[in-house]
């Protein structure tokens, strides 16, 4: 099964999803803003993703700036920030079987689909 963990206010998560239902696949939407991905989820995105914690962080978000930035973080805090405020999570993260991508532009979903 795909899944995106997806942000309905955000254009790229939402061309990200008319990938996939122009792809004519089945997959599951996860509204991670509404149900925050446990911190053992995170890991395995992160994983999938083949990338460092911080790389899933959305630099820009004022939370980061006023809360996280100057900070020297490990990997598990970071990974905490990111259950604690999903919207520090990069999106849409597009997840099919152990291949995983940020759909950053939204047409790299198609390299997993």
């Amino acid at each position: 099964m795909i899944n995106i963990y997806h942000n309905p206010r955000c254009t790229k998560s939402r061309e990200g999803l008319s990938i996939l239902e122009d792809s004519g696949q089945d997959f599951k939407i996860i509204k991670y803003l509404d149900d925050s991905p446990s911190q053992e989820d995170l890991k395995i995105i992160i994983k999938k993703l083949g990338i460092k914690p911080i790389d899933l962080i959305r630099k820009q978000e004022k939370i980061w700036k006023e809360n996280f930035k100057t900070k020297d973080l490990s990997d598990s805090e970071i990974i905490k920030a990111l259950h604690d405020f999903p919207k520090l999570i990069e999106r849409p993260i597009v997840i099919n079987g152990e291949k995983a991508i940020i759909g950053r532009p939204p047409e790299d979903i198609k390299g997993i689909l």
